[in-house]
C-alpha cells in the first residue's frame, strides 16, 4: 500500500526481485534541480526565448479563438495518469529540438484544441517541483505543450498565466541501437550506450520531457539522482504490480553489464558518469525523444 500523498516516481529496471524494487520506490519525492552549469567549450547560447504570447504563425487579421470558461471542478494534472481527451501529438517522432518551455505562473486551464473544450488544469508545480513543459506548437493566441503524465499528447493553453524559458538541450534515444545522445543547440555533445525496456515493456516511443529529479531510493540505482520523465508505460498492466502508476525514468544502475540490452521495465539506464553529466547540464523541461533509429545522414559529395 502507498501512504496517502506519496508517489512511485520511477519504473525500475529488472535485476533485483520485483518486491524489493517496489519497496525502494515507495515514498519517493522529486527534488528541485539547480540551474545547469555551462561547461567550458560549450556551444554558444541560443537567442532569447520569445515572449509568452509570441506566435510564429500569426497573421494580422486572423481571429483569436476564444477560451471557454473552465469549470472549477476540472482535475489538475499531477504525477498520476493525466485525464483523457487530449489530442495526439502530430509530430511525436520529430527529432527537431524544442527550444522553448512553458512554465505556469498560476493554475491555468488546458484545452483539447484552440477555442476547444477545457479538460484539466496545469499547475506551476507537481508535488512541489516546478514544472516546465516543452512548447510543441503555436497558433494565434494559443500554445500547445507536451502533456505531463501522458504519452504523445498535447495540451492547448490560451495566452496569459505562464512564462516561457529557453531550452538549450535535447536527449534522443534510439531503441534499435540502445544509444542515447545529448544535443545542445542542435550539436551532439555526448553519446552513451543504454539499457532499455524489455519485450512487452518497451521504452515508449515519441516525444516527452524531463519532469524532475529524485534522489536514488536504494543502492541499486548507483547512488546517483534519477530523472523522472513525463511519460508513463504504454501498457501499465504489463509492469510489476508494485510499479503501477509509475513514470518512465532516466537513471543509472548498480552495474553496467546490461548496457546495450533490453532488460528494464521501460526505463532508460546509462552509466553513472553519463547520468551525473546530464544532471549537471540538462535542466528539467528539456525534451526527450525516443525513436527506433535516426536516419543516416546523406552522403556528402
Amino acid at each position: 500500500m502507498i501512504a496517502p500523498g506519496r508517489r512511485r516516481w520511477l519504473v525500475a529496471g529488472v535485476g533485483v526481485p520485483v518486491l524489493l524494487v517496489a519497496a525502494f520506490l515507495v515514498g519517493l519525492t522529486l527534488t528541485p534541480t539547480a540551474e545547469p552549469t555551462n561547461p567550458q567549450g560549450a556551444v554558444a547560447t541560443a537567442s532569447a526565448a520569445a515572449p509568452a504570447d509570441a506566435d510564429v504563425d500569426q497573421t494580422p487579421d486572423e481571429p483569436v479563438p476564444s477560451a471557454a470558461p473552465a469549470p472549477a471542478n476540472l482535475p489538475t494534472v499531477t504525477y498520476d495518469p493525466a485525464p483523457g481527451g487530449f489530442p495526439a501529438d502530430p509530430a511525436t517522432m520529430d527529432t527537431v529540438a524544442l527550444t522553448e518551455g512553458l512554465h505556469p505562473t498560476r493554475r491555468i486551464a488546458a484545452y483539447n484544441a484552440p477555442g476547444g473544450k477545457p479538460l484539466a488544469f496545469l499547475a506551476p508545480t507537481i508535488s512541489g517541483v516546478e514544472v516546465t513543459m516543452p512548447i510543441a506548437e503555436r497558433r494565434t493566441g494559443w500554445t500547445a505543450v507536451l502533456l505531463p503524465s501522458a504519452n504523445r499528447r498535447l495540451a492547448w493553453v490560451p495566452a496569459g498565466g505562464y512564462e516561457t524559458v529557453e531550452l538549450r538541450d535535447q536527449i534522443v534515444v534510439e531503441r534499435r541501437l540502445h544509444r542515447l545522445t545529448w544535443y545542445r543547440e542542435g550539436a551532439a555533445v555526448r553519446t552513451w550506450p543504454v539499457s532499455l525496456g524489455q519485450r512487452g515493456q518497451e521504452t515508449p516511443l515519441g516525444r516527452t520531457f524531463i519532469l524532475g529529479r529524485t534522489p536514488p531510493p536504494q543502492d541499486v540505482y548507483g547512488g546517483v539522482d534519477i530523472f523522472a520523465l513525463g511519460s508513463v508505460p504504454d501498457d501499465p498492466d504489463s509492469v510489476p504490480t508494485g510499479l503501477r502508476g509509475a513514470h518512465i525514468g532516466l537513471h543509472t544502475w548498480y552495474h553496467d553489464r546490461e548496457l546495450g540490452k533490453s532488460t528494464t521495465n521501460g526505463c532508460i539506464r546509462l552509466t553513472p558518469s553519463g547520468q551525473r553529466e546530464l544532471l549537471a547540464e540538462v535542466r528539467p523541461g528539456s525534451s526527450v525523444v525516443v525513436v527506433e533509429e535516426l536516419p543516416e545522414p546523406p552522403p556528402t559529395a
